[in-house]
C-alpha cells in the first residue's frame, strides 16, 4: 500500500494596508509563508505584477522546488550508488507564458546542475543518475510542463600541499 504524506503550512497575507483590495493598485502583494518550527518565507508577487523584488514570488519558489527535489533525489542515488559528490550547484531557469485572459502557465523549467565528483571513473554513472533522479523527483512528477536537465559533471582536483 502506498504511503501518503501531508504538508501543512500557513500563507498569511500582510499587504492589506488601510484599504484592502479597493482597487488593483491599492493593496500590497506581500505575504508570509510559515510552518511550525521553520523560519518564515517572505513572499510577494512577481515584480511584473506589482510585487516587492526583495521577496520570493511563487514562480521562483516553484523553480526552486523542482531544483531542490532533483538535488535531493540525485544525492540519494549517488550515495547509494557509489558516486562521491563533493559539490553541487544548480542555476535553473523557468519560463512562464502569460495568456490573454490574465492567467499563464510555465512552458518549461531547465535544471542546470554542475556536479563535482571525487574521481574520473564516476563521471559516466554520475551523468546517468540525473535521468533516474528526474524520474523519481516528486515535484517533477507533479507538474504538467517539461522539466529538462542539462547537467555538467566535473572531477574534483586535489592540489599538492607545499
Amino acid at each position: 500500500m502506498p504511503r501518503t504524506h501531508s504538508y501543512e503550512l500557513t500563507v498569511d497575507w500582510t499587504g492589506a494596508g488601510d484599504a484592502g483590495t479597493i482597487n488593483y493598485r491599492a493593496y500590497g502583494r506581500d505575504h508570509e509563508i510559515s510552518a511550525p518550527g521553520l523560519p518564515p518565507i517572505p513572499g510577494t508577487a512577481d515584480p511584473m505584477f506589482r510585487g516587492d523584488p526583495t521577496r520570493w514570488n511563487p514562480e521562483q519558489l516553484l523553480v526552486a522546488s523542482l531544483s531542490q527535489c532533483h538535488l535531493l533525489s540525485y544525492l540519494s542515488l549517488c550515495a547509494r550508488g557509489g558516486v562521491v559528490v563533493t559539490g553541487y550547484v544548480d542555476n535553473p531557469v523557468g519560463t512562464m507564458e502569460e495568456t490573454p485572459d490574465g492567467g499563464g502557465h510555465f512552458t518549461e523549467v531547465v535544471l542546470r546542475p554542475q556536479v563535482t565528483v571525487a574521481a574520473e571513473d564516476q563521471v559516466e554513472k554520475a551523468t546517468a543518475l540525473h535521468e533516474t533522479a528526474h524520474q523519481l523527483c516528486f515535484i517533477a512528477n507533479s507538474v504538467s510542463f517539461p522539466v529538462r536537465n542539462e547537467p555538467v559533471i566535473l572531477v574534483a582536483t586535489t592540489e599538492a600541499a607545499d
